[in-house]
Order: structure tokens, then sequence, then C-alpha cells
């Protein structure tokens, strides 16, 4: 309310028309009106006016408000507002005046006269208070270029903000992306410096946390909501296209931006976002923490401190890692590639696409909420990380390293190894794919009859895969005896009915002479 006696005072004291504007708060039309008018009375001299005598002056002072032209359509409000009753455009209705009613105005007239006869009130909203603990809204807003020293290169940054709405403390970060594993992670952050967790998050439809819009049924991130089931708190979608539904967060966005952006250059090697997310974190505890705000009239620090930290819930033992979600086809030979790295499945899901979530540390695998392999997460392109478990048996046992195919002779028997490792030791022929299809055979017919037909091949002098395999024939066809649950070989190996030496000329030299000799040639 205006207190026109201290006006006049101040006229009377000298002070111009924009000095008793600043202190008075009101329109410099209506100081000069009132100067005016006080010139006119004679207020500006001798003893000051009473406030009766101000009053009556006011009054005679008052004139008539002048009406103002009246529209030319108002002489047909009443079949303007029937044909707008029945849904006719402000066109056609114009036509209709002219042609049924002999309207003589313009188009313009008509539409203004509609406009004012259907003016709609401004919509009444209500303001939502929370308790403590109950609700924090986030959001990301705009914070313009922004230095990377990863990159070396200027990039547009965003400023992650999280609102307390009781407190209205905030959380705030600078980051370059709106990614889901950005959006998680700055949650982590958030939930960390208030030390505790708020019942719910009040947010918008943006891509990080929310699939599909619904006002039902929303579909959520599964990485955002594997982060609230973590730390326990309810994910509250706003309705589409309703940004005043988080108002307080909206507000501290531009706060952010008028505040604390205002001025500040981080688009140097210098100065970058590294320094911008230092710098914030001194602000928000010592320039928006320390203002009155103009909603509650508290220091939103000074509250969160006293009141609303001990209403929020404790955080977890463990911090959620940030994880993301997507969709990877088993390509044809068992790996799915994510950022240019291959990570084996099972062969039996090959053309499938497969659910996959990956963290900073592991490469998860799921098939319908089922998970199917697990691996540690390489950064190196082109790597692959295999689980021989996951390939074709018949193709796998190619992969087995040499120290592999021992292991498996050691555990069936010492003349195994012992023919295994004859094998291994050519230095000419690569027999690697030998001594596996040899330590095979104890998976076609068992370990005792290969350890037992290695030992006949040695003791016949010919340990080679081939006179092994004849061993194992006569050990299998039918000629073998059961033990004790055990298979030997019990026929007599074959031998000759006359010795060697007898079968060579005396002349020629002994048999064992002749071997000599032949292996010497």
């Amino acid at each position: 309310m205006i207190d026109i006696r201290e006006m006049i005072r101040m006229m009377r004291m000298g002070m111009s028309n924009n000095e008793i504007v600043r202190m008075q708060g009101v329109n410099w039309r209506t100081v000069a009106r009132y100067r005016a008018m006080a010139k006119d009375k004679g207020w500006l001299e001798g003893e000051l006016p009473r406030s009766e005598e101000i009053d009556q002056g006011l009054k005679d002072e008052r004139r008539e408000v002048p009406k103002q032209n009246e529209s030319t359509v108002a002489a047909f409000d009443g079949p303007v507002r029937a044909m707008r009753a029945q849904g006719m455009e402000v066109t056609v209705l114009y036509q209709r005046l002219m042609g049924d009613y002999g309207f003589k105005g313009h188009y313009g007239a008509v539409y203004r006269y509609v406009r004012k006869i259907e003016a709609t009130r401004p919509e009444v909203t209500i303001r939502v208070e929370t308790t403590p603990g109950e609700e924090a809204q986030a959001d990301f807003g705009y914070a313009g270029l922004m230095y990377d020293p990863v990159s070396q290169k200027l990039r547009k940054a965003w400023a992650f903000v999280m609102t307390l709405s009781w407190s209205r403390h905030q959380y705030v970060a600078f980051v370059f992306d709106q990614r889901v594993d950005t959006w998680l992670e700055c949650h982590r952050r958030a939930f960390e410096a208030f030390g505790g967790v708020p019942q719910r998050i009040k947010l918008d439809n943006l891509k990080a946390a929310i699939i599909k819009a619904n006002v039902d049924d929303p579909q959520v991130q599964r990485a955002y909501r594997e982060c609230a089931e973590h730390y326990g708190f309810l994910i509250s979608p706003c309705r589409v296209a309703t940004p005043q539904h988080k108002g307080k967060v909206e507000s501290g966005v531009h706060y952010v931006q008028r505040n604390f952006l205002a001025g500040r250059d981080y688009r140097n090697p210098v100065l970058h976002i590294q320094h911008a997310n230092r710098d914030v974190c001194t602000w928000v505890s010592e320039v928006a923490g320390q203002r009155m705000h103009g909603t509650t009239r508290h220091k939103p620090l000074e509250r969160f401190e006293q009141v609303e930290r001990g209403a929020l819930k404790p955080l977890p033992e463990h911090a959620y890692e940030p994880a993301l979600w997507t969709q990877l086809k088993l390509h044809r030979d068992g790996y799915v590639v994510f950022e240019h790295a291959y990570y084996s499945a099972p062969y039996r899901y090959v053309g499938q696409q497969l659910s996959v979530r990956v963290s900073a540390k592991t490469v998860q695998m799921h098939v319908d909420y089922t998970l199917i392999a697990t691996h540690s997460r390489v950064y190196e392109p082109g790597q692959r990380v295999t689980n021989p478990a996951h390939l074709p048996p018949d193709k796998a046992k190619g992969l087995q390293p040499a120290t592999t195919c021992r292991e498996r002779a050691v555990a069936i028997g010492p003349y195994t190894t012992k023919a295994i490792d004859l094998l291994l030791a050519d230095t000419v022929v690569d027999r690697h794919s030998s001594a596996q299809r040899l330590v095979a055979l104890a998976d076609k017919h068992s370990k005792v009859v290969l350890e037992s037909a290695c030992r006949e091949a040695f003791d016949c002098g010919d340990p080679s895969p081939l006179t092994i395999r004849n061993m194992i024939k006569l050990c299998t066809s039918g000629l073998a005896e059961q033990l004790h649950g055990e298979t030997l070989c019990a026929r007599p190996m074959p031998v000759f009915a006359r010795s060697a030496d007898e079968l060579v000329p005396p002349h020629i030299g002994t048999a064992a002479a002749l071997l000599s000799t032949e292996v010497s040639a």
C-alpha cells in the first residue's frame, strides 16, 4: 500500500522522483502524478497536510475513467455465442455475420471479440510440500561449453542437480553426457554427499531413466531399476510435458546457471571441468546453502544439517556399481561384441539376442532373466574372453593347451603320461593334436583300458598312437576280463613261434645288429 503522506514528506525534503521510486518501490508515473497533485493543492509548502486532508484531496481529484470504445461485434453477441457453441470456426462465423446479420466490420474485430468472450482463466496450481527425507528431485541442465582435459577439446557440458525437496539443499556435478552410467554415477555421488537416501526421486522422463513414458506404467531403464532396489528409493517420473511437477529442481538448475555459471569460464586447459566440479562444491556449501531461500525462508544447508540429514535412509554397506543393460546378438563364432571386445556365451544360444549387463568390472549375459555367462570386463579393443565350457565339445578340444593335455594324461596313469610326453617332445612335427586325440580315447573307452594299452605298447617297444589303438582293440574285442570292476587286457600278447635270430641268416648278423644298422641308416 502506498503511503502518500510519506511520499509528500519526501517531496518537501527535495528528493527527486527517481529517489522516491527507489525508496518506495512504486512506479515513476505514480510518483509524478502525486507530485503534480501535491503542487496543485499547495502541500509542498507550509505545514504537512493531515491524512484526512490528503484522502479528501484524492477524492476530489478522482475522475471518471472514460469508457473504452465498444466493439462493433458487441451488438451481435447472442448470435456469436450461439455459433461458437456449435463449434463454428471464426472465419465461418465472420462470413455468417456478414451474410445473415449485415455485419460491416472487419474480420479482426470478430476475432478479437471471440478471444475476449472466451478468455480462459489461468490454471490454478497447488504447491506440494514434503516431509524431511521424503523426496529429492533430479535433472540435467545445459551448462555450456567446458574444456575436457582427457580429449583436450571443448565439449558440451551438463549440470546434474539433485535437490532435497524439504530443505532445498543441493548436489551439483558437471558432466559431458546424459548416458545411463553417468546418471547412475551422479546418483551414487549425490547420496554419498547427503550421507543418506531419500524415500523417493522425482524426475523427468529422460532416456537415462525412463525408456517409455506412460502415466500408469512407465518403462524404467533396467539399470536404474537395479540402482533403486540397491539404495531403496522409489522412482517417481513426472507426466509428459509437465516440468512444473519437479519445480524445485527446475528452479535449482536455473539457480546454478544464473548464479554459479554466470561470469565463470571453464573453457581452457587452465580452468576446465574438473575445476568447475571443485568450485561448485564450495559454492553449494558457502553460497547456495547459506542463502535465505525465498520459499522456505531458511538457509538450505542449515535446514539440512539440523533436520533432514537424520531423516534420510542410511546408505547400504556397498555402493551401487553403475551398470549398462543392452541387447547384443551372439554371433556364429560364439561371442558377443561390446566396445570392440569379445565375450563368449554358451553355443546353444547362437543367433539369439542376449540381455547383457555391463559394469566397470564384469560383463553378465542373461536370457529371460536367467544368468548364462559372467566374464571380467576388458578394455583392450579386439581382446577375447573365452570360457571353454561355452564352446561345442567336439570343437573345444582343439583349443586345449599342451599343459591341459598332459594334466589329463597324469590323471590317467604313468604309461599314458609317458606316451604323451614322447609325442610332445617331437622337435620337428607338431604332435599336439595327436596327443589330444590319444588322451580323448579315455573318454571313449576308459582310463584303465587306455593305461593298459599304453603299457602293452611300451612292452612291445612301439608306443606310437597307432600301436596303442591296436592294443585297445585287443582289450575290447571280447577277450578282456572284468576283475573287480577294472578292465584289464587278459589275452596274452602274440609272439613269434621262432626267434629273430633263427629268421636272420648268420652271415648277415644278429637281429640286434641288423636293427642297429637299419636305425643308423
